[in-house]
């Protein structure tokens, strides 16, 4: 093995570094062995990474038992679900571009040899998989687990159900007292939001695309399970930098493809398509927006996942986990069995000995599909000639069209769902909510939850140049490229122009004439920047277009 940490821990030179270590404890057969980083985004302010100090303690067990010595550091993490419907929502996005900063730091200074990166809240996943896509050393993604599913009058519910119970609330549909029954109960303990939202959504990406060992995400995070997959971990880095396995071999076209394809299958979240192509950009892969309705239109929907559908992530464990969804599309042909993972293994021979649990229901066989293609549809057209995102799970209209009610932030739309203003058929458009309107593209459940719990869902559409959670449904429309703040056509909707969302034909269109939008053109000008220092106003200073990812890292 060729150790970058020798760099650091040998040699006459290095006494005073190895005289600071040996000050905590390491020893000079500690620093002779592989030097491998946790990268921990442990915080105490969710649910979600609570356990993932208890799991590195596992983690640098397995580590020390397979000839490694570990090296535990930390980084941060955004509850999207606490920050959600407010300002502090924006710094969501932003924290990925942090997290995969700050690991990339660490792990230069202290040359590392590999790296486990331990994350649960949703940007925690693809920020650990862009750092290690740009460091490029050997790198195990360990997802901390879901949460297990509460319960309400003897049915699961989540996370989802408590910001839907809000808008049934303002609407008058269930009281205050019943608003309150449902929280105390939506988030039983720790673990990442309990649907395919996208912290599970993108777990099950990392298997897929191979930076994940298979069937470790799954297991939720407070089953003692947990503690053994953690460990193994810890030795499958320690294989990982002996056979000198690098993240960029792993993330091909063909891993990338198989991402999506598990996306599209179990009815993923629309932040997948946002964080694949970002890693894409990392991994030199080339992939483009439009790649993701390709695979999506030849992958069948095979599971029945929170938010539009029955079962939450336990019930995947409880089924098999995920090796069962990757032996199911290897089998039809809709992921590449021949693509590595970071065992050693390739995707098919990891998904050929899935322990599927006999009678379970939750993945569906390949002769039985909910539906014959996938839950992702990407849309362009008049209002979107670099595309936007709908998740179609559970949507059974093909076309909507209706007046526009514009909004230019996603408070003041909040305020018109609550208080009654929207009508059956309106188009909501929320707009300056982009990656660098907003900046930071707020994730709008509240909005999109308000709708769907007020009775709205069948009959009102919306789009935004901001996101959605993984736990929105409905006729919903994000991404929205070129954003507003940019001058995309979007900044020239006016209250009452009909717009036309049509699924089946990929189309959202303006229907104003050309004319009429000159005109407004020529008399609009971009917004001031929101944020003029710190580190909002270098993210929107940086980031690139949701159709390339919303990057910041390509600055050159």
């Amino acid at each position: 093995m060729k150790l970058q940490s020798y760099t650091i821990t040998q040699g006459r030179d290095r006494a005073p570094a190895r005289a600071q270590l040996k000050g905590i404890g390491f020893t000079d057969e500690d620093l002779k062995k592989p030097i491998i980083g946790i990268a921990n985004t442990w915080i105490g302010t969710m649910p979600c990474n609570f356990m993932l100090r208890d799991l590195a303690v596992d983690v640098a067990r397995g580590i020390r038992e397979a000839g490694g010595t570990p090296m535990e550091f930390n980084t941060i993490a955004i509850s999207d679900g606490i920050t959600m419907g407010t300002q502090g929502m924006k710094t969501s996005l932003i924290s990925r571009e942090v997290v995969a900063d700050s690991i990339e730091l660490v792990t230069r200074g202290h040359m590392f040899d590999g790296l486990v990166c331990l994350v649960a809240c949703d940007k925690t996943i693809p920020g650990a998989a862009l750092a290690l896509l740009r460091l490029n050393i050997p790198g195990v993604v360990l997802y901390g687990g879901s949460i297990l599913p509460g319960k309400y009058k003897g049915q699961d519910v989540t996370i989802q159900e408590v910001f839907e119970a809000v808008g049934a609330c303002a609407s008058g549909k269930i009281t205050e007292d019943e608003l309150h029954q449902i929280e105390d109960v939506a988030s039983p303990g720790a673990g990442a939001c309990g649907g395919q939202f996208t912290a599970n959504t993108m777990a099950t990406v990392m298997e897929l695309i191979g930076l994940s060992p298979m069937n470790t995400a799954m297991v939720p995070q407070v089953d003692d399970r947990k503690h053994d997959v953690a460990a193994y971990c810890g030795r499958v880095i320690l294989d990982a930098v002996k056979n000198n396995r690098l993240p960029r071999q792993i993330c091909t076209r063909a891993a990338f493809e198989n991402a999506i394809a598990s996306v599209a299958a179990t009815g993923g979240s629309t932040n997948a398509v946002l964080h694949l192509l970002a890693m894409a950009r990392e991994a030199g892969v080339e992939l483009n927006i439009d790649d993701f309705q390709t695979v999506s239109e030849r992958t069948p929907l095979l599971l029945s996942l929170k938010p539009a559908g029955q079962y939450v992530a336990a019930d995947v464990d409880k089924a098999g986990g995920i090796g069962v969804i990757a032996k199911r599309l290897v089998d039809g042909g809709y992921a590449d069995g021949t693509a590595q993972t970071i065992t050693g293994k390739t995707l098919g021979e990891e998904a050929a000995v899935a322990p599927e649990t006999p009678g379970q229901q939750v993945v569906r066989p390949l002769s039985d599909p909910i539906k014959k293609t996938g839950g992702l549809v990407i849309l362009k057209g008049s209002l979107a000639p670099d595309g936007g995102v709908i998740k179609v799970t559970g949507i059974e209209r093909k076309i909507h069209r209706g007046p526009a009610r514009v909004f230019n932030c996603e408070e003041d739309a909040m305020a018109a769902v609550t208080g009654g203003k929207i009508t059956h058929g309106d188009v909501l458009v929320i707009r300056y909510e982009g990656p660098k309107g907003g900046p930071g593209m707020r994730e709008m459940l509240g909005v999109t939850s308000a709708i769907m719990g007020a009775g709205l869902g069948d009959t009102v559409a919306l789009m935004t140049d901001g996101r959605f959670s993984g736990a929105t449904r409905g006729f919903m429309v994000g991404h929205v490229a070129p954003e507003a703040t940019m001058g995309g056509p979007i900044a020239f909707v006016e209250e009452g122009d009909q717009i036309t969302i049509d699924i089946e034909h990929r189309n959202m269109s303006l229907d104003v004439d050309e004319a009429t939008l000159s005109a407004r053109r020529a008399k609009w000008t971009a917004p001031p920047p929101p944020f003029r220092e710190g580190v909002m106003a270098k993210y929107i200073k940086l980031v690139s277009s949701a159709s390339e990812g919303a990057i910041t890292s390509k600055v050159f």
